[in-house]
């Protein structure tokens, strides 16, 4: 365990939670796009696009779809960032960063597009959500940039170069 960095530990926690709760938000979308669109998670989604936007049933359909589709590429970002952190040599060199950091990306821009809707329509349980949700990846975020990969230690020399007598042709 002492070989795990900061940001790998903080977002391995984020990927146990927004893996199974934004899979099971956007299957409920793929499944049933208008019902699900009004549930507590994307209610604010759904009420500013009827409210501001004005579309129609089936632009609203694809809409939901759209927003099924962004969650689920975070999902899938969070699930590979997941395996390259099960190897270790991966983890601690930092090969990881780039599946989190477009995980961490991608979900910011939706749960902050959400916050903003919600601020829109009036519904505060569901900013309060968004803003946890990117509130949580930004603290992430902010981890990963100044946290870098362990340097290997350079291998010293039992002398220093000045006490070592040196010949110019030395072959």
């Amino acid at each position: 365990m002492s070989n795990w960095r900061l940001s790998s530990f903080n977002g391995a926690l984020l990927a146990a939670y927004f893996i199974p709760a934004w899979t099971i938000i956007a299957f409920a979308i793929m499944i049933s796009p208008i019902h699900a669109l009004y549930e507590r998670p994307s209610i604010s989604v759904a009420l500013f696009i009827s409210d501001h936007l004005h579309l129609n049933g089936m632009a609203t359909v694809r809409f939901a779809w759209l927003l099924a589709l962004g969650r689920m590429t975070v999902v899938a970002f969070f699930a590979i960032f997941l395996v390259l952190i099960s190897r270790p040599k991966i983890r601690q060199s930092g090969g990881c960063d780039e599946a989190l950091a477009m995980a961490l990306g991608i979900g910011s821009l939706i749960s902050f597009a959400s916050m903003l809707m919600a601020s829109q329509v009036g519904e505060t349980a569901a900013m309060r959500l968004h803003a946890t949700e990117l509130l949580l990846m930004l603290g992430t975020g902010i981890v990963l940039v100044f946290e870098r990969p362990a340097q290997p230690e350079a291998a010293l020399p039992r002398e220093l170069p000045l006490q070592q007598p040196q010949l110019v042709d030395n072959r």
